[in-house]
């Protein structure tokens, strides 16, 4: 469908995933916005990208936004966000952008409800979705809870920001995505920081679960504008990145099917009447044998590629529904294996268990492995492309080298 043209907000990893998507289903070249250039949508042939310095003042993003449109009036336009920040100025902007895209997005209201991990959690108590043991810190907060007896669990302990939108907006030195304390002094001092950069909302204390990456999982949902979910894709990870600003990034993932699991995030997604993809992170507790939610992205997530390597191609379920109104019924529930990466293999094999190894050569074997990177079209005859892959993956090398310490997480 030639027509079609997707319109990005954000130049991260994200941004490519979905670029690389629409080109994989429709051969289009994505136009993306955003405030600077990031290595990762550089260099590459299936975007069209444009630095707005101001792309984040709702203003701004809408005369780009108009402007763009005006020029493409022949055109699909269908309008995604890459970031929290983008998705929640889409969101919060419709009525001056729907008559011109396609907006896949929940209201602002619920977007608030969910996207606070606070309320979050309160959602999840609701469904019996389970969580981590967590404790609500707020500015006026005395220091002295906490205390063990107080917060009602055990250090080290996980701090992080409820609202993430909110948190990077205040940067200071030694910022960090998630904070680990393994004492109530290191989190006090944590907590003074945070606050005496400005940042006003509440803070999460959590009951910090035991095992390293591979206890991780993610799962990527498609919902309809009914608020029905029709796609669901389970990722066992293997690696995450550990850098301070991008902790808890997925690096390599394993598909898996669980479908108990699966269900229990159907049934909040609906009775939410969520829309569009939503994303959760969760953990598996060796303890008690029990899955537990951390949070919600009401996007497509950063490793978004890994459901698009699985069959389920992350650009169709949109455009199946909102532009060919030809989405398929029933809800998909991904069984198919599949392993993907974004960082060389020779770090997968340095830090996952020989169980895990092994299934990782299996799939490699079987040509059930996909790198976000290595995009054929995009790399034959492209020399700044394939060099700059080279950079990236050597410089990921270093970062865990760095950055991992699995014995730690134990």
């Amino acid at each position: 469908m030639s027509n079609i043209q997707p319109v990005l907000l954000g130049a991260d990893l994200n941004c490519y995933h979905v670029a690389r998507a629409f080109h994989e289903a429709y051969g289009v070249r994505s136009k993306a916005f955003g405030r600077y250039p990031i290595g990762v949508t550089q260099y590459t042939r299936i975007i069209d990208f444009t630095t707005v310095p101001d792309m984040d003042n709702p203003s701004v993003m809408i005369d780009t936004l108009r402007k763009y449109a005006d020029e493409n009036k022949d055109k699909k336009l269908i309008l995604l966000g890459c970031t929290d920040d983008y998705v929640s100025l889409i969101s919060r902007n419709r009525e001056f952008l729907e008559n011109s895209y396609v907006i896949p997005y929940i209201s602002p209201d619920l977007m608030d409800r969910i996207t606070l991990k606070e309320k979050f959690y309160e959602l999840c108590d609701e469904m019996g979705i389970d969580h981590p043991l967590t404790y609500i810190f707020r500015k006026e907060t005395p220091l002295d809870h906490l205390a063990p007896e107080i917060l009602g669990f055990d250090y080290p302990i996980i701090i992080k920001p409820s609202s993430s939108t909110l948190y990077w907006k205040y940067p200071f030195d030694g910022m960090k995505k998630v904070y680990s304390a393994d004492t109530r002094e290191e989190a006090a001092k944590i907590i003074t920081e945070i606050y005496a950069s400005g940042y006003p909302d509440s803070i999460i204390l959590q009951d910090r679960i035991p095992g390293d990456d591979s206890f991780m999982y993610v799962l990527t949902s498609y919902s309809d504008r009914e608020g029905r979910v029709r796609m669901m894709c389970l990722g066992h990870v293997l690696l995450e990145e550990h850098t301070p600003k991008g902790q808890g990034n997925h690096a390599a993932i394993i598909t898996e099917y669980n479908e108990e699991l699966m269900l229990r995030f159907k049934a909040l997604l609906e009775k939410l009447h969520f829309i569009g993809y939503s994303n959760f992170d969760i953990k598996y507790d060796p303890r008690d044998g029990k899955y537990k939610a951390f949070e919600i992205n009401v996007r497509l997530g950063r490793s978004n590629y890994y459901v698009t390597a699985s069959g389920n191609n992350a650009a169709r379920f949109i455009v199946d529904e909102y532009i060919e109104d030809n989405l398929p019924e029933g809800c998909l529930m991904n069984k198919k294996e599949v392993y993907w990466r974004y960082i060389p293999d020779k770090i997968v094999y340095k830090y996952s268990s020989d169980a895990l190894k092994a299934k990782v050569k299996s799939l490699l074997k079987s040509g059930d492995a996909y790198s976000s990177m290595r995009y054929k079209p995009d790399l034959c005859g492209n020399l700044k492309r394939r060099l700059f892959i080279m950079i990236h993956e050597h410089n990921h090398i270093k970062k865990f080298k760095t950055y991992y310490h699995p014995e730690t997480l134990k």
